[in-house]
Order: C-alpha cells, then structure tokens, then sequence
C-alpha cells in the first residue's frame, strides 16, 4: 500500500511542480525579446533568433545573426530552384526558375556576406540597403513564377519560401533599423 501512495503522489508532485514553474521562472526580457517586438514578424524573428548558440548577446551579432539567418535561407531557397531546374520537363517553367536563379545568385555569393562584412564594420545603412535589394530580387522571381507557372505543383513550394525570404529580410531590416535607433 506504501508504495501505490509513492506512485499516485509523485505524477501529482510532478503537476504541482509544473504549475509553479510559471511563477518561478519570470525571464526578464532579452535582447532578443526587445528587438524582435519592434519587428514585423516577432514570431518568424524569435524562431530565427532563439535557436543560435551562443545566443546573440548585443545588438550588433544580433543583426549580423538574422543577415546569416537571410543567408542560409537564400541559400538553401537556391538551391531548391536549381533541384526544380534539374528536373523540369517544362521549358517555360526552366526559363522561369533559370531567371530566379540567376537572381538569388548574386545576392547569396556577394550581397549579403558583403552585408554582414559591413555590419561588422558598422555600416549599418549599406546592409540595410543589400537586404532591401534581396527582397526585391524576391518579389521579381515570384512575379516571373506567377506569371509562368501559376498552374506548375511546384509554384506553391516556390511562393511560400519566396515569401519566406521575404519576411525575413523585413525583419533583418527591421533589426538593423533598431540598431541603428540605439535600441
């Protein structure tokens, strides 16, 4: 009988330790917390942020972090378009996807290592300005998808990581501007 009291009263310690946890534990706000509010996609930031070890701990390997968060996804969206251009049978399609390529390209290779060289320096303007530009390159491929593959299977995958990128530049955006704000 001893031990079945043991074996009820722990699950209930459990739960009781878990309803206290919330008033325990009261984070005070992070860096990345602050920045990420002024964002806006304060989720799509802090998902981005959150992950990184060793966390950002300042404002600038904060904004430096989301330009590489642009980075990898550019890159990884790259290449993903070049997969699609391997194995099109549709020549309008490759044509279209062929133009995103040779639009990410530059932006992956050159643009935004060069931008988070400059934040580093702190030049901040002229990152902010690269990344604008690799939204506009963004929203230039989805009009070449939209306008010749709207009825492909793979212009939905396409428009959402198009759109993805996008976001993240307006937050990678956003986070130099505060930055550049002093916050």
């Amino acid at each position: 009988m001893k031990k079945s009291s043991a074996v009820t009263s722990q699950p209930s310690l459990y739960l009781f330790l878990l309803l206290l946890l919330p008033l325990q534990a009261q984070p005070s706000e992070d860096l990345i917390d602050i920045v990420c509010r002024e964002t806006p996609f304060c989720d799509l930031c802090e998902a981005s942020l959150r992950p990184l070890t060793p966390s950002p701990s300042d404002p600038k390997s904060l904004a430096s972090a989301m330009a590489n968060v642009v980075l990898g996804n550019m890159t990884d969206h790259l290449g993903y378009i070049q997969s699609l251009i391997r194995h099109s049978h549709d020549p309008a399609a490759e044509r279209a996807l062929a133009q995103c390529a040779e639009l990410y390209r530059p932006v992956v290779r050159f643009n935004i290592p060069q931008a988070i060289e400059a934040m580093q320096r702190g030049e901040f303007g002229f990152a902010t300005y690269v990344l604008g530009d690799a939204e506009k390159q963004t929203d230039s491929c989805q009009k070449r998808i939209n306008s010749t593959m709207a009825d492909d299977e793979n212009s939905v995958a396409l428009t959402a990581r198009n759109q993805l990128v996008k976001n993240l530049c307006d937050v990678a955006i956003s986070v130099i501007k505060s930055l550049m704000n002093g916050r």
